[in-house]
């Protein structure tokens, strides 16, 4: 009778971890994750179908209102290639041609440009780790480096050779992801996300932004505490880095802002210790195992703070030549679109607005503290699901514009009509 009871103890012991366990996470679901279906489900319609039906139709500039994506006016956008699955980076070449990154297929595309159409798509690079970044030195249009989620390696383009490493960079992690982009001093910037959701790194080189010679060689830290800055970019008006930034998880979902930080040589821009105006993670700093550590300072830099979990990607300037005069100076940003959040948020492209001077024109909500910015591009996001998650964008002159869909897997051309 004894051992009956004892087991029955057991049992019931067991039978209450296994509902506080149940409960917790049914809890934390419903706190962090019960709005992550637009991010992983599949999309409901083929978006690139939906897009060339459409511009069969005479627009004039505008989108009818059964069209998905709302688009801002005199402007459209079609579908400049398909069938790329996971498509992230693009850059283009000194023949005109562009490539493309696809992490998840370990490979880089080449896109074949005849009449300003693709003609044919074709997997140059394959098997490798996870590239994301690409870069072409601007001094010969032809020379690509290429991150890997563990370095950098270069290659000159429609050659025979192979690629031959640059550097070694720390593989993997939370943020496996590694942008690369020239800049105007023509050396070589690399952002590097951290290993994890909030921790003391070991390696310096994790959350954090480098520079180095074209060779590799010089490979010097140029700001810190920057958890996941996957994409940034420089200021044609004032030569200032720009740089995306999402900030830590499961703080609710309107903590902490996601972020456009402006990047100083040498700054420090927070993670782990802050986030947002400078406030302290409590959560972090108040664990045990971290009670002895002091972060650097002081913080660096103006920002823009973003709305929560909005999972901000590429960005870049819209240039004078052939854009609506009242856009130009002006940021568009990819909101790739949130996972870890009640309700979704992001999935477009957004607008904000700065002045000649790279100020910021766009107004501030009082009670939040996030940018009130404006839809450039919105629609992918229906419900429960989405038809894309747009990631990076390349802005050129004469009104023309490029962006990758890493879940559609298309890039789209975005034309300006001026009437």
């Amino acid at each position: 009778m004894k051992d009956f009871n004892k087991k029955k103890f057991i049992l019931f012991f067991l039978g209450l971890i296994i509902l506080s366990i149940l409960i917790w996470g049914g809890v934390f679901w419903w706190q962090n994750l019960r709005g992550a279906g637009p991010a992983i489900k599949p999309p409901p319609d083929n978006i690139a179908e939906i897009i060339k039906e459409k511009n069969k139709e005479p627009q004039g500039g505008q989108n009818e209102t059964e069209f998905p994506l709302s688009v801002a006016d005199n402007f459209n956008i079609d579908i400049f290639a398909q069938d790329l699955p996971d498509a992230r980076v693009i850059v283009q070449d000194s023949l005109g041609n562009f490539w493309v990154s696809q992490p998840d297929e370990g490979s880089v595309s080449l896109l074949t440009v005849e009449n300003g159409e693709v003609v044919r798509h074709d997997k140059v690079f394959r098997n490798l780790n996870r590239p994301h970044g690409l870069a072409i030195d601007p001094e010969n249009g032809l020379d690509m480096y290429i991150a890997e989620t563990d370095k950098i390696s270069k290659i000159r383009l429609y050659s025979e050779g192979p690629l031959e490493k640059v550097v070694d960079l720390p593989a993997g992690g939370r943020h496996w992801s590694r942008t690369i982009a020239f800049g105007p001093d023509g050396r070589l910037y690399v952002s590097i996300g951290s290993s994890c959701d909030t921790c003391i790194e070991e390696d310096r080189r994790r959350a954090a932004i480098y520079v180095m010679d074209k060779d590799g060689s010089n490979f010097e830290s140029y700001a810190q505490g920057l958890r996941n800055a996957v994409f940034f970019t420089w200021s044609y008006v004032d030569g200032r880095m720009w740089a995306t930034e999402m900030g830590r998880d499961h703080l609710g979902d309107n903590l902490p802002p996601d972020e456009i930080n402006i990047i100083e040589e040498g700054g420090f821009y927070g993670w782990p210790y802050y986030y947002g105006d400078n406030v302290a993670d409590t959560e972090f700093r108040d664990s045990e195992f971290f009670q002895t550590f002091d972060p650097p300072g002081p913080l660096s830099g103006s920002k823009i703070n973003l709305q929560a979990h909005v999972a901000p990607l590429g960005l870049a300037f819209v240039p004078e030549e052939g854009w609506p005069e009242d856009m130009w100076y002006d940021l568009l940003v990819a909101y790739h679109g949130s996972w870890n959040r009640s309700v979704p948020v992001g999935y477009k492209i957004a607008r904000i607005r700065l002045d000649a001077q790279g100020n910021l024109l766009s107004s501030v909500s009082d009670s939040t503290g996030f940018v009130e910015e404006e839809d450039f591009i919105s629609g992918w996001l229906q419900g429960s699901s989405s038809l894309g998650r747009p990631v990076d964008i390349m802005l050129q002159p004469g009104g023309v514009g490029y962006i990758t869909d890493d879940k559609a897997g298309v890039v789209y051309k975005i034309s300006y009509i001026n009437n």
